[in-house]
């Protein structure tokens, strides 16, 4: 039996449909994110965006927003406000924040020298 020979497909057809079929960006949607990107970099750049290092709490009231407390800022003061120490679970209720942040931020005080740690879990301000 001889076979039908069919019509034959080119290999920029078989690229574009795996490209297609695969959702692979072309170089003409990397240079469409590009444009975006860089007119949103113009944008932030045109409202003012402060080069102020550090997050400002949303604590809602107007002391913090004037003075810009800082995450970092609010639980080195909950430490300080307890002379025996403080663990994680209360500082974790105190301020709202999750685990891994709280850790992060006792590991930059214990780095930084403001905070001891008085024994497992229970930090001291120094």
């Amino acid at each position: 039996m001889v076979r039908k020979k069919g019509k034959t497909v080119s290999f920029d057809a078989m690229v574009k449909f795996f490209m297609q079929s695969y959702d692979i960006p072309t170089k003409k949607d990397i240079s469409k994110l590009t444009d975006k990107i860089d007119r949103l970099e113009n944008l932030i750049k045109a409202l003012g965006a402060s080069g102020k290092k550090g997050r400002i709490l949303n604590t809602g009231n107007a002391r913090a927003k004037s003075q810009g407390i800082t995450a970092f800022d609010k639980v080195f003061e909950i430490i300080k406000r307890f002379k025996n120490g403080i663990g994680i679970a209360e500082i974790q209720s105190r301020t709202g924040f999750g685990d891994k942040k709280i850790r992060n931020i006792i590991f930059r005080l214990h780095k930084n020298g403001k905070i001891r740690r008085k024994s497992r879990g229970i930090y001291i301000a120094t």
